[in-house]
């Protein structure tokens, strides 16, 4: 996996939690895929979160492009809460 910063995990773990930010926009972004984004995710959250994630997007159509009923269409909706800076997975460093 290749090294980022503080900043980009943060926003990596923001946009894996949007409902309508599929994987493959991470993947466009970060040059990671799925896989690398779940493991990133596994390392960076506490457990409890880490499942609580992994339920909510597991088979989740919006998460994949290819399983989207629509095509065009914000990432984020204006209704969700800005997490930018947060530290949402807090982690004990």
């Amino acid at each position: 996996m290749k090294t980022l910063t503080e900043a980009q995990i943060d926003r990596i773990i923001e946009m894996a939690w949007e409902d309508r930010t599929p994987f493959e926009a991470i993947e466009f972004q970060f040059a990671l895929s799925e896989a690398e984004v779940i493991e990133l995710m596994r390392r960076e959250m506490k457990p409890s979160s880490f499942r609580m994630w992994r339920a909510r997007v597991q088979g989740r159509a919006t998460k994949h492009l290819q399983k989207r009923t629509f095509l065009s269409g914000k990432f984020k909706c204006d209704l969700q809460r800005n997490i930018t800076g947060n530290k949402i997975s807090k982690r004990g460093r």
